[in-house]
């Protein structure tokens, strides 16, 4: 399939889950994410959750790592949709969030983060069996990964998909993607 068919049968497929079905499955993606090694991860990069769109609960990851690895360090993004570019940012609570133009929360006063990170916690619509994704199609975490060397993991409410058809060479491979089920390896 192709990316734009993926993006409507997956978002609405995701929109059709119940409330008890989200939580469930959002329970199962802590649990997996719970299994990875942090060893040697002093940063991680956790996207936060656009909850009219059904994205995974993020905010349990983060919650779990500041209970679990209190030494480690969550930055969060902040986009620019006139440059399609992202700050990192230090997470300092959800006090500190609003929701942007195009509803999705970001920090409004924490401290800009501008060194290395370890660890990157990506958004998605849809993966496939290869390790690519398919997000909304802006291409802010393809220029993001370019140009940094951490762990991609995405993050997904669903299993893969056998192969998305036009991927091309912009396009940003994950190491690892969390199911509520099962951490795929690629």
């Amino acid at each position: 399939m192709l990316k734009a068919e993926i993006r409507k049968t997956e978002l609405k497929k995701r929109l059709s889950i119940s409330e008890k079905e989200y939580k469930s499955l959002n329970n199962g993606l802590i649990n997996q994410f719970a299994l990875l090694d942090f060893s040697g991860i002093k940063t991680v990069h956790i996207f936060l959750p656009i909850v009219e769109q059904n994205e995974p609960n993020t905010f349990l990851l983060i919650e779990w790592l500041a209970n679990n690895y209190p030494l480690i360090k969550i930055i969060v993004p902040k986009a620019d949709f006139e440059t399609a570019l992202m700050t990192n940012h230090e997470y300092v609570g959800k006090h500190d969030l609003k929701k942007s133009l195009f509803n999705i929360l970001e920090p409004q006063k924490a401290n800009l983060h501008s060194g290395e990170i370890d660890m990157v916690v990506i958004p998605l619509l849809a993966f496939d069996k290869q390790g690519y994704r398919v997000g909304y199609g802006k291409g802010f975490y393809d220029r993001f990964l370019e140009n940094i060397n951490a762990q991609k993991i995405g993050l997904s409410l669903s299993n893969a998909i056998d192969q998305i058809e036009d991927v091309d060479e912009h396009d940003i491979r994950l190491d690892y993607c969390i199911t509520p089920t099962e951490t795929i390896k690629f």
